[in-house]
C-alpha cells in the first residue's frame, strides 16, 4: 500500500518540442520504477513537490484517480489543454488519463490523495462506486473559498488529515478505517459537485436524465477508442438510439455521434501535441485502420490537417 519517496530530485526528462517528447506515466510522480499502485496513497503536497522545486511536470496516471487538496497557498494548474490559477481552499480532481501538471507557490499546504478505484468499490456499498463516477466524470477545480463553504472546507481538511494519519500507521493495509475515510472524502466532494451543478428544484425525470447523461459520458470515456456504434451505447444504457440522441440534444444540442467524434478529436489533438509518434501511428492507436481517413476526419473536426495542427503547436 505504501511507497517510498524517490531519491532523486531532478524532474523527469522534458524536451521543449512536442515532437521529441512524450507525457510520462507514473503511479506516483517521479517514481519511474515503482510498482503499480494497488490500493491508495496519501501525502502532503510539500513532501514530493519541494523535491522538484514546487513544480510537477505534465504527466498522467493510468487507471488511477487523484485529488489534490490545496488547503492554503496558490497553484498554477494544467489539466489537458486548460490552464488555471487556484488558491486554497480548493480541490483539484484528476480522472485517469488526464494530462496534468502543477506549479505551487513555495510553502503551499495540502494533501495529494491517489486511489485505485477498486480500493473504494470492491466489496463495498454501491454508493461508493456512484460517488467515484460522479466526482471523476471529468477533470475539475472545486474552489471552496466562499463564506458559505468554510464549514465544508474544514470537514474535508479534517477527513484528509485523519486519512493521512491512519495511512501512516503500520497496520494501515488491514485497517477498514482507511477505506472508510477515503470513501468519505470522495463522497463529500461528489456531493459538493452535485450541489453546484444541479438545480434544487430538479424533478425526478430530470435527475434520471442527468444520471443517464453521466453514464453515457463515462461509457464514452471507456470505449471511444473502440469506435462503438451509437446503438451499442444506447443498448448498454437500456435506451433506443433515437431516445439517446434526444437526451443528448436536450442536454447539449448535439447527437451522440458528435459527442463521440469530439472525444476522438480531442484525444487526437492531445497525442499530436504530446507524442512524437508518426501521424500514421497516431491514427492506428486511435482505432483508424486507414490513416488517410483519419486525416480527413481530423480536418473536418479541427479545420487543419494533423500535420498542420502539430506544426502550429510546436512540432
Amino acid at each position: 500500500m505504501k511507497t517510498a519517496l524517490p531519491d532523486r530530485v531532478a524532474p523527469p526528462p522534458a524536451v521543449a518540442g512536442p515532437r521529441s517528447r512524450s507525457v510520462p506515466a507514473f503511479a506516483l510522480y517521479g517514481e519511474t520504477n515503482a510498482a503499480p499502485l494497488e490500493l491508495m496513497h496519501i501525502e502532503e503536497i510539500a513532501q514530493r513537490s519541494r523535491l522538484y522545486e514546487w513544480e510537477i511536470e505534465p504527466h498522467v496516471h493510468r487507471g488511477l484517480y487523484q485529488v489534490l487538496w490545496v488547503a492554503a497557498g496558490r497553484a498554477r494548474v494544467a489539466l489537458d489543454d486548460v490552464l488555471e490559477a487556484v488558491s486554497g481552499p480548493a480541490a483539484i480532481v484528476v480522472p485517469p488519463g488526464t494530462v496534468h501538471g502543477f506549479r505551487f507557490d513555495p510553502g503551499t499546504e495540502g494533501m495529494v490523495l491517489t486511489l485505485n478505484g477498486r480500493f473504494l468499490i470492491e466489496g463495498e456499498l454501491q454508493t461508493a462506486g456512484e460517488s467515484l463516477r460522479r466526482l471523476f466524470s471529468q477533470a475539475r477545480l472545486l474552489c471552496l473559498d466562499g463564506a458559505d463553504e468554510a464549514a465544508e472546507a474544514r470537514r474535508l481538511e479534517g477527513l484528509l488529515r485523519q486519512l493521512g494519519e491512519e495511512f501512516a500507521r503500520p497496520d494501515a493495509t488491514d485497517s477498514p478505517v482507511v477505506r472508510w475515510l477515503a470513501q468519505a472524502v470522495v463522497w463529500r466532494l461528489a456531493e459538493h459537485c452535485a450541489r453546484r451543478v444541479s438545480d434544487a428544484s430538479m424533478d425526478r425525470q430530470a435527475r434520471q436524465h442527468q444520471a443517464l447523461l453521466t453514464r453515457f459520458l463515462l461509457l464514452a470515456e471507456s470505449h471511444f477508442l473502440e469506435h462503438w456504434p451509437v446503438s451499442r451505447y444506447a443498448s448498454r444504457l437500456g435506451m433506443s438510439t433515437p431516445s439517446l440522441n434526444r437526451l443528448l440534444r436536450a442536454a447539449g444540442g448535439r447527437p451522440a455521434l458528435d459527442y463521440l467524434h469530439e472525444r476522438v478529436g480531442r484525444e487526437a489533438c492531445r497525442r499530436l501535441i504530446y507524442t512524437a509518434a508518426p501521424i500514421g501511428r497516431v491514427a492506428v492507436d486511435l482505432g483508424f485502420e486507414d490513416p488517410a481517413y483519419f486525416c480527413r476526419f481530423f480536418k473536418r473536426r479541427i479545420g487543419l490537417s494533423p500535420g498542420q495542427y502539430r506544426a502550429q503547436h510546436g512540432g
